[in-house]
Order: structure tokens, then C-alpha cells, then sequence
């Protein structure tokens, strides 16, 4: 219960992800770019926009930080559920204050990633997967005795499926849940070939048409086929397995591997502290294997842990996994006590994890009052040059940088925007191009006159990529600063203000 609290608190920070503005410019109506998209195009996360909207238009940017923060708690909650077990001994109470304040300290570390993001609502739902499979698939097992299906499983299976059909116009990630559902089958099923059950046929068959009935979900949307097939390109844009996939998978910052991002100097400490967390889950996964505890939990270590070694935007899969794993782990291996051996407190570890969750919590309440009462993140979204831009309208099409669409769609919405977030709508072609730019002023420019760009925005701090660029139209006669802050510069393209006055 501790962990959860802390996660609630630590998830209390303003919309730092970029992402979430052009999900709320979808919720009020689908926006599209005035550059050219793939087709067709399958909004995959409509009902994630749908309630993030809902949300946003009762309260704001606050309101929806502590939706994104209790959302995020909740998970927490729902993975450690099956290993809650009270602590009736002063030794166990020692060691799990002590595992709380480890477990504390890497959500400290990592708690920017606790983002308002559609991967939240998968997690919430792998969550009440992660409790209810496995009562499913195991409870059919069990009643092989009296020869029937137990009716509480095709309940709990209805809701499942039910879910899933939800999870899928959630995120593409949809396709974890029949991926976990294998994974639980695969369990039960090493489970009763290690004790020697054999199964009947008809149970082997429920267990395959629950998995079945997952994959099936898509189908039952209008987009079917497409809505089916959407995760296999996420996947391709995840780890570039196509060559025309490699741009996104080596120049998106989130999809880069954390031993990239540390060679390249970025976030060394968390890619360090990231990678020792990944390899410590292989080796615990490993080490069940080698004691033959062949469960759900070695399995799902093994995997969430490759995952986010593969992409550093994955170690959110891993992290409840992971304490999850430890709490099993440790349980696992807590030495006994005898009634003739009281257990011992140990007087240096008790007060040293009291002093450091007392600075965590310091730590965490002094970072809120670098907060702005909007929980609007100004330094990663233009919020005064969007407002100046609106009051300001230009001729020609308006150029921005990417993490700065989002949020222009949403503020501005009769304006469309040169790119946004939504890069598995762009070709691998057209978003090299795009990134040429920063190191290319020649091509900008020529494009720029090609494809009638009046105004361009850049940022000046984060992920402000553009200084050659920027360089180079200052010294234009044609490009002049229309607007400018510490964050954010604008620039007009005379060339059509001079169309225009003629």
C-alpha cells in the first residue's frame, strides 16, 4: 500500500509528454496534418482520447494529472495483489520496509515516465488481466475433477473479452492481452505436465478458445483486418525490422535502446540504473528456471525485461513486473524463525530507510513548487508563441517542429501543422527528409519555397535540434523573427506576406 501511495505521489507532475495534446485534438474531432499521411488510417486510440477528453473538459490540465496519477497508483495496485501477504514478524516487517524503500527509490528515479499516455490504460488493463487470467485458465484446471467448467470462469471471461474489445481502440499495444493469455496457458500448462495432469481435452480446448476469442476482438470493430494488423507495424516501428522502419526506431528518442541512449550520453544515470534493473529481472527469471518454478512470473520477467533493453519507452511494461518479481523473490527466500529464536530489528536499517522515504517524500514536495498552477509544461509545448501565433494569422503553410504539433492542433485547430506526434502515419521517406532539415538549411529552403511554408517554429531548449538551421535563416533576407521567448522562436516567410499584399 505504501508503494501505491508513492506512486500517486510521484505521478503528481505537469503534462510533460507531448502526445497528449493531439489526443485532445482527436477527442473533439480527428485533425490531420496538411502533409501527406499513409492509408488508411486507423485511430487505434479513440477511446483512450475519448475519456482523456472527458476528463480535460471538466478540469483542465490539473484534473487530468490526478486522473493519470490515481490511474497510475492503481496499477501498482493491481499487479502486487497477488502477493499481499501480511507481515506478522519484526524480521519480515524489516525486510519489507526495506524492500519498500528500494522499490521506493526507482520510482523516484523513473517517475517521469508515469505519463498520461495510452500505454497507461494497456497497463491498467494487463493488470486485471495479470489477477483474472490466471483464475480462469487455472480454475478450469482444477475443476477437471468434478468434470465441469466452473461458471465463475465464463463470467470472469466475459468481462475479459469485454475488456479487450475496449483495449483495442485503447493503444495498439492491445495485442499484449492475447500475448499474456499465452503466456498464463503456458504456465498452466508446464504446471500440469511438471506434476504429472493430464488435462482433459475438453478443458485444452476452453484454454485455447479463450486465447482464440482475444486475437478475435479486432474483428468485432469497423476496422477489422486494419485494426488487426495495426500492432505488427508498431512492432516494425518499434525495432526497424524493415529498412524503411530503421529511421523511427534509431532517431525517436523513446525507441532507442538504453544502452544507445547511454553511449550517446543521454539520462546516463537512469540508463545505467535501467539496464542493471533489466539484467537483475533476466537473472531472477533465469534462476526460477534453472530452480524449475516454471510460473507465470519468470515468463513475464523475462519478457517485459527484453522489451525494455530493446526500447527504453518499454520499461514501463517492466517496472510492475519487476516489483512484483522482487516481492516473489524475496518472499521466496525469507529465512525461517523459530519461536526459540525471536526475530531481531535491526536498529541502523530501520531508522536509515525511515530517513530516506522522509527525503523522497522532501524531495517530491519540493519539486511542486517548480510547478505551474496550469500543470501545463511550457518548457516542452508553446504555450505563449501558440497564443501569439493565434492572434497573429500568416499566409502560406506553417512548418514546426514535431513535439510542438500536438500541441499547436489542439490551441489552434483551424491551422494544420507540418508533423506531429503520430509518426506511423508519416513515411519512413518523409520524416528522413524532415530531420534533414536541422542539418541541411539548403533543402529546408528549397522545400520551404516548393511547398509555400510562411512561418516556421522552433524550440530553443528542449530538443532544440534546430541551431544550424536557425543560423542560417537569421542571416535570410526573406526569413525574419516574428515572435520569440527563452523556449520558442517564430519566423515568417516574407515571400508570401509580399504574395499577399499584391
Amino acid at each position: 500500500m505504501v508503494i501505491v501511495v508513492f506512486v500517486i505521489l510521484f505521478a503528481i507532475f505537469p503534462l510533460t509528454d507531448t502526445d497528449i495534446w493531439w489526443h485532445l485534438a482527436c477527442a473533439r474531432e480527428w485533425v490531420q496534418t496538411w502533409t501527406p499521411s499513409r492509408s488508411p488510417v486507423v485511430n487505434v486510440h479513440e477511446y483512450f482520447q475519448m475519456v482523456v477528453g472527458f476528463v480535460y473538459g471538466i478540469g483542465g490540465a490539473p484534473l487530468l494529472v490526478a486522473f493519470k496519477a490515481v490511474l497510475w497508483g492503481a496499477v501498482f495496485a493491481l499487479f502486487l495483489l497477488p502477493q499481499r501477504k501480511p507481515c506478522v514478524e519484526c524480521q519480515s516487517k524489516s525486510a519489507a520496509l526495506i524492500g519498500v524503500v528500494l522499490a521506493t527509490l526507482v520510482l523516484f528515479i523513473f517517475r517521469y515516465h508515469f505519463e498520461i499516455r495510452p500505454v497507461l490504460f494497456s497497463l491498467l488493463f494487463l493488470g486485471i488481466y495479470w489477477n483474472l487470467l490466471p483464475e480462469i485458465l487455472n480454475s478450469s484446471s482444477h475443476s477437471s475433477r468434478t468434470s465441469r467448467l466452473e461458471p465463475r470462469a465464463f463470467f470472469l471471461l466475459l468481462f475479459v473479452l469485454v475488456i479487450q474489445w475496449l483495449w483495442c481502440k485503447c493503444q495498439g499495444l492491445y495485442i499484449l492481452g492475447p500475448l499474456f493469455a499465452v503466456a498464463v496457458l503456458a504456465s498452466v500448462w508446464l504446471d500440469a505436465w511438471r506434476l504429472k495432469i493430464k488435462l482433459p481435452k475438453r478443458f485444452r480446448l476452453f484454454h485455447l478458445g479463450v486465447v482464440l476469442a482475444l486475437f478475435a476482438m479486432p474483428f468485432l470493430h469497423s476496422e477489422g483486418l486494419n485494426l488487426f494488423l495495426y500492432p505488427f507495424g508498431l512492432l516494425d516501428r518499434l525495432v526497424g525490422m524493415s529498412p524503411s522502419a530503421v529511421v523511427f526506431a534509431s532517431e525517436i528518442a523513446e525507441n532507442r535502446s538504453p544502452f544507445t541512449l547511454l553511449m550517446a550520453g543521454e539520462n546516463a544515470l537512469e540508463c545505467v540504473v535501467m539496464i542493471l534493473l533489466c539484467v537483475a529481472g533476466l537473472v531472477i527469471a533465469v534462476w526460477n528456471v534453472l530452480k524449475r518454478r516454471l510460473g507465470l512470473m519468470p515468463i513475464c520477467l523475462f519478457a517485459t525485461a527484453s522489451l525494455a533493453l530493446i526500447a527504453e519507452r518499454n520499461f514501463v511494461l517492466y517496472m510492475p513486473v519487476l516489483l512484483y518479481g522482487t516481492v516473489a523473490f524475496s518472499t521466496n527466500h525469507q529465512p525461517p524463525t523459530t519461536n526459540h529464536q525471536p526475530p531481531t530489528t535491526n536498529h541502523f536499517l530501520l531508522p536509515t530507510s525511515y530517513f530516506l522515504l522522509f527525503f523522497l517524500l522532501g524531495l517530491w514536495t519540493r519539486s511542486l513548487l517548480a510547478y505551474d498552477s496550469s500543470m501545463i509544461a511550457s518548457q516542452r509545448v508553446p504555450v505563449d508563441a501558440a497564443a501569439w501565433m493565434a492572434a497573429h494569422p500568416h499566409e502560406g503553410h506553417l512548418f514546426n517542429d514535431d513535439r510542438a504539433g500536438g500541441y499547436l492542433e489542439f490551441v489552434n485547430p483551424l491551422e494544420p501543422v507540418y508533423i506531429d506526434g503520430r509518426f506511423i502515419l508519416k513515411t519512413a521517406d518523409f520524416f528522413e527528409r524532415y530531420l534533414r532539415y536541422a542539418n541541411d538549411p539548403a533543402l529546408f529552403m528549397h522545400d520551404a519555397d516548393s511547398l509555400r511554408i510562411g512561418r516556421a517554429i522552433f524550440p530553443l531548449r528542449y530538443y532544440a535540434r534546430w541551431g544550424s538551421l536557425l543560423s542560417v535563416l537569421d542571416a535570410q533576407e526573406d526569413w525574419n523573427v516574428a515572435y520569440r521567448d527563452s523556449l520558442y522562436i517564430v519566423l515568417n516567410h516574407d515571400i508570401w506576406n509580399l504574395v499577399s499584399e499584391r
